[in-house]
């Protein structure tokens, strides 16, 4: 059974809803999202900006505001509301020195008065940058980045009901299994888009005159799939030997994608996080390892509660 409650101006309301509540979360750059329909009556009352919260059996699942409302002639009002990471997308210019990723979301929660809740140190301390007018996902996005290009480990930035965390992949694995019995449908992909089995990085030497050049690649691969070169050029803060090793391990393998469609739900499942996939079996290979959550969209009624999924991984 789930709890939906709008609060306006101090007055808490339980709204009539039509249909399913559907909960949304994507890995990158997007704030988790609610939708769901309210049947107007004689007592409801709630404007954009006003709080909503939903739980599902007594936990916690999502803590936003209403930021979209539709009305049609059956007097239906569809509701979307985001939590605060949806205050992450507007724009300002930053200059920062001497800090770590943890320390730039913390800056900038602090500035923008967004809640915190926990932010795991990411270690690695970024000597000194500028970003000109961009907006706040991109400031904390670069320097997760550059914290991935000098320790090879990535986070997940999300809000867990009205508090913005900051986690290592690793810590969000989670102890489920999805397969053939507990989904409807699924589509599975493999690709050579966005793979690179070459490396190449470029500085130009000011002091000398030169460009220095940086390659990492895996001659193996290119006889298999032909040269897929990633290019591009790094200041003199970057280690080029350093990210150009890091990139080739990261991209020198097969993308592999995979759609779940009407598993069965688990609030714990949220884009970031990751669980394991046992599908044994499909064409010439049988996937039975943990996937890393692209996007997750869960369908709350009453009674009945489903998700579908997009995964990422590499083979």
């Amino acid at each position: 059974m789930y709890e939906l409650n709008i609060e306006n101006e101090g007055v808490k309301y339980v709204p009539l809803i039509e249909g399913d509540i559907t909960w949304t979360t994507e890995r990158l750059g997007s704030p988790g999202k609610l939708e769901f329909n309210v049947l107007k009556d004689d007592v409801i009352n709630f404007q954009e900006g006003n709080r909503v919260s939903f739980k599902m059996n007594g936990e916690n699942v999502f803590l936003g505001y209403v930021w979209d409302k539709t009305r049609n002639k059956d007097q239906i009002i569809k509701v979307t509301a985001y939590d605060q990471l949806r205050y992450l997308k507007y724009k300002d210019t930053y200059v920062y020195k001497d800090k770590k990723a943890s320390d730039v979301v913390k800056m900038i929660a602090s500035d923008q008065n967004l809640e915190l809740g926990d932010i795991e140190d990411t270690g690695y301390v970024i000597a000194e940058r500028l970003r000109d007018n961009e907006t706040f996902f991109d400031i904390i996005y670069d320097a997760l980045n550059l914290t991935f290009d000098n320790t090879k480990k990535l986070y997940v930035l999300y809000d867990d009901f009205g508090e913005l965390t900051l986690k290592s992949m690793e810590s969000m694995r989670i102890n489920l299994v999805v397969g053939e019995d507990t989904a409807e449908d699924f589509d599975y992909k493999t690709s050579l888009d966005d793979v690179y089995n070459q490396i190449k990085l470029a500085f130009d030497n000011k002091n000398t005159g030169k460009r220095e050049i940086y390659i990492a690649k895996d001659s193996n691969n290119i006889d298999r799939w032909g040269r897929l070169q990633y290019f591009d050029k790094i200041d003199e803060k970057t280690n080029g030997k350093v990210k150009a090793d890091t990139l080739l391990e990261l991209f020198n393998r097969k993308n592999k994608s995979l759609s779940i469609k009407n598993a069965i739900g688990d609030i714990r499942v949220r884009a970031g996080s990751s669980l394991v996939i046992n599908l044994p079996n499909i064409g010439d290979i049988s996937i039975q390892n943990y996937m890393l959550i692209e996007g997750a969209t869960h369908r709350f009624s009453n009674n009945e509660h489903f998700m579908d999924l997009k995964l990422r991984g590499r083979l």
